[in-house]
């Protein structure tokens, strides 16, 4: 059993210098991941300050988890609350002073930071840091052939998005008009303009207001309606920042249209529709983050889409429905398998648009094993990495105009 670092060799007058701004450092640091995106409220931030009272300042790790496990509420905050700490803490000299004496290195980084991360994290960190603002000279720009900031937001990546961007993108979402797809049922109901005659309305109509001679015939037409739209969403590391913004786009059209399913995936299946109910976007997400136990893990597509089929395909792919399938399609399960439950899918809908982020890439070609597999059996083919993306995805739901994305084109090696 190794004895504990001895602290007594840190000078006093350091020490105590850094237990005065210890607090500060952490509202600070806590108000940085707030603006990088992380729900931190004032609460949390009490609570990390007694956490780290509690558990004292010992070595840099054990610093570190502390406040990890008071700050970071959810899955996906993980990697943001890494590189913050990371650049945060290191930058604070009279800290690493202290620690440099007692401790090994920082603790080791679980994932790859991503540059998204990065750049939100330090956007975050300067936006909070105390500058002095200085007068900036006025400038006459002629924008004439420069593109607007929404016009830029619209073919901008969602991984190369800042935190600001992230959230101008999801208002863009929640304001975009929504596809006008009802179809006619083989209901009918009363309609001015219908080929088929209401007996029984016209005859009560006649009795109503007296009879004399003259029936006013009233009509029946075909009822419009929404058909169910069915979302299968994979949640796999690769695709996490891609379904979180399609989520937001989930819950709009939860909002509008109704008879919405979300399902979403990673090595298991969830059913998240009645968590994208909630009014508040950030609150809906908030509860399918509570619920879905394999967010940003791997993913099995097969054995996710033998669970729907087994499970869910006849209580929601019914009355025409159309399914999203939302993922990357980079498969480690059999082919054999893949091969079947995709085609049970596809016979089990109206429509089966496959939404593939690796579409933004002019160099992409259909020569992954999951890819092939899948596209056979798929109506669309489509990209979801940005806001142009999806709002081609709305033309294309919308029951007016024709689809045109032809998956097997990509097998062809027509696709330019």
């Amino acid at each position: 059993m190794t004895d504990r670092p001895d602290t007594t060799s840190v000078p006093a007058a350091e020490a105590e210098a850094f237990e005065g701004r210890l607090a500060d450092n952490i509202v600070h640091f806590a108000r940085a991941l707030r603006t990088a995106g992380m729900r931190v409220g004032p609460g949390s931030v009490v609570d990390a300050i007694r956490a780290v009272e509690t558990a004292g300042i010992g070595e840099k790790a054990d610093f570190y988890w502390v406040l990890h496990s008071v700050l970071v509420k959810r899955h996906e905050d993980h990697d943001l609350f890494d590189q913050a700490f990371r650049l945060y803490w290191r930058k604070r000299a009279l800290l690493e002073r202290l620690m440099s004496q007692l401790l090994p290195p920082s603790p080791p980084v679980p994932r790859e930071d991503a540059e998204e991360v990065r750049s939100r994290v330090a956007e975050a960190l300067l936006k909070n840091e105390q500058k002095p603002e200085m007068p900036k000279p006025k400038r006459e720009i002629d924008a004439k052939l420069t593109l607007s900031s929404q016009e830029i937001l619209q073919r901008k990546d969602f991984e190369q998005m800042s935190a600001a961007e992230i959230a101008q993108a999801r208002q863009m979402i929640a304001r975009m008009m929504l596809p006008f797809d009802k179809v006619k049922t083989r209901r009918l109901e009363p309609s001015s303009r219908g080929r088929q005659i209401d007996l029984r309305r016209s005859l009560r109509s006649s009795i109503r207001g007296g009879s004399h001679g003259m029936i006013d015939l009233k009509r029946l037409a075909p009822s419009r309606k929404h058909p169910p739209l069915v979302a299968i969403c994979d949640i796999s590391g690769s695709m996490t920042q891609y379904s979180r913004m399609f989520l937001h786009f989930l819950h709009a059209l939860t909002e509008a249209r109704g008879r919405v399913h979300s399902f979403v995936f990673g090595t298991r299946l969830t059913n998240i529709t009645r968590q994208l109910k909630a009014r508040d976007p950030d609150e809906a997400l908030e509860r399918c983050s509570d619920i879905v136990q394999d967010w940003a893990g791997g993913t099995r597509i097969a054995t996710c889409l033998h669970a729907f089929n087994r499970d869910w395909s006849r209580r929601v792919l019914g009355q025409g429905a159309v399914v999203l399938l939302v993922t990357d399609g980079l498969e480690r399960d059999g082919r054999e398998e893949l091969d079947f439950e995709m085609d049970r899918l596809h016979r089990s809908c109206r429509r089966l648009i496959w939404l593939n982020p690796l579409l933004r890439y002019d160099g992409f070609e259909a020569k992954a094993a999951g890819i092939v597999t899948m596209l056979p059996h798929v109506d669309e083919f489509r990209t979801i990495h940005n806001l142009g993306a999806m709002a081609d995805l709305v033309r294309a739901l919308d029951a007016r105009r024709p689809g045109g994305a032809d998956p097997m084109r990509w097998l062809r090696g027509e696709a330019a």
